[in-house]
């Protein structure tokens, strides 16, 4: 497994760290996806040391809530470069290193992108291009056998989350989801891995 971080080499250790005790074996990369370089870069270490490329997990992602009079140009372009750039370039390059027997790329979107929470539209707008880019991206690279799908989860505790503030004020998203609590990561990644 290679681990692409943005700016936290320490989280990406520990994840690194944990990969390995599990038995596995794993790399820490650090690359912005929203930078074609970094892309080329992350690929590159990932060949030298693993020789191949069969899953790229699409999962970067950014983050700001703005009602409209709050978006400038500067937000609109961090969103949109990091959340749907990022996924153009790491996509392009994977598939020039998947082999012919195939492989899988899963993006992830949120369910954002149908619930069109107000103040977000620019967060709101990227996962819609994900969705977008992910029903295109199956078509066009099924014949390479390649699969291409997204996972949608909604409102998920990570440390994003709390950093952001949002568990503290989450009551009333918690209240719309089905299951009356927030998500884990553990509920998400058997959809990713599967």
């Amino acid at each position: 497994v290679v681990v692409n971080y943005a700016s936290s080499r320490a989280d990406a250790d520990r994840v690194v760290a944990a990969i390995g005790a599990a038995g596995g074996r794993a790399l820490a990369v650090q690359a912005d996806v929203s930078v074609k370089s970094d892309v080329e870069r992350l690929f590159a270490e990932t060949l030298a040391e693993f020789g191949r490329l069969d899953v790229l997990v699409n999962n970067a992602g950014l983050y700001q809530s703005a009602p409209l009079a709050a978006i400038t140009p500067e937000l609109f372009h961090r969103h949109f470069d990091l959340n749907v750039l990022g996924v153009i370039l790491a996509t392009q390059e994977a598939v020039k290193h998947i082999g012919p027997e195939g492989g899988s790329i899963v993006n992830t979107s949120s369910v954002v992108s149908t619930l069109s929470l107000p103040d977000n539209a620019v967060y709101n707008a990227t996962k819609s291009a994900v969705d977008a880019l992910t029903r295109t991206f199956a078509k066009e690279l099924a014949p390479r056998k390649i699969r291409v799908n997204s996972v949608n989860p909604g409102l998920v505790e990570t440390e994003g989350l709390h950093s952001a503030g949002f568990v503290q004020h989450s009551g009333s998203l918690v209240a719309m989801t089905p299951l009356g609590r927030l998500g884990q990561p553990g509920d998400i990644a058997p959809g990713v891995v599967f």
